[in-house]
């Protein structure tokens, strides 16, 4: 696996990878994540609904520019074209969003993993985590396939649009993604 390294561009951290670049959210970010967002097969396991306005998207994208370009949660652009998001909006929790029309191909996990990456080149962390619905198996095959363990289960932990949803917790230690790079 090829290690991704992060640069700055213009102030902003970008990382890119085979076929994306992850990089710092921009207010010109806005439509093109209000479709990601708005988007009800994208956010059926997601932490909130589908986004009805642009102000509700335009709420979520500042608080993630808020948190500056030094915080390793990311866009994700494919063409030039947002995709989506994938990072850390939280550390040491993971969490992507890709919108359904680039499902399927392998680009969320390529950008989880250049994220990864930049963690624990950048962090003195030894250990990430993860919440998945455990209906979400797409996202729960993502993360196995980059070496993540389930680690906990606890129901009715998030609200989400009038119904309570459980998790599956997964962790990733530093020794086990450094040992899935060795191979």
């Amino acid at each position: 696996m090829t290690i991704h390294p992060a640069r700055r561009t213009g102030g902003d951290m970008e990382i890119v990878t085979a076929r994306l670049k992850l990089r710092s959210a921009r207010e010109d970010d806005l439509q093109a994540m209000h479709a990601v967002l708005s988007d009800a097969r994208a956010t059926r396991w997601w932490s909130t609904p589908a986004h009805d306005s642009l102000e509700q998207t335009q709420d979520w994208l500042n608080g993630m520019i808020a948190n500056g370009p030094d915080n390793p949660d990311f866009v994700i652009e494919q063409d030039g074209r947002v995709i989506g998001k994938a990072g850390f909006w939280r550390l040491p929790e993971v969490g992507y969003i890709l919108h359904p029309d680039h499902w399927g191909r392998g680009l969320a996990g390529e950008a989880v993993a250049a994220a990864i990456d930049h963690v624990f080149a950048t962090r003195d962390l030894d250990d990430l985590t993860a919440d998945v619905d455990p209906d979400n198996a797409a996202s729960i095959r993502l993360l196995e396939r980059l070496g993540w363990a389930r680690t906990g289960f606890a129901e009715r932990t998030w609200h989400v649009g009038g119904e309570w949803k459980d998790s599956l917790y997964y962790g990733l230690s530093r020794a086990v993604w450094s040992a899935r790079l060795q191979t």
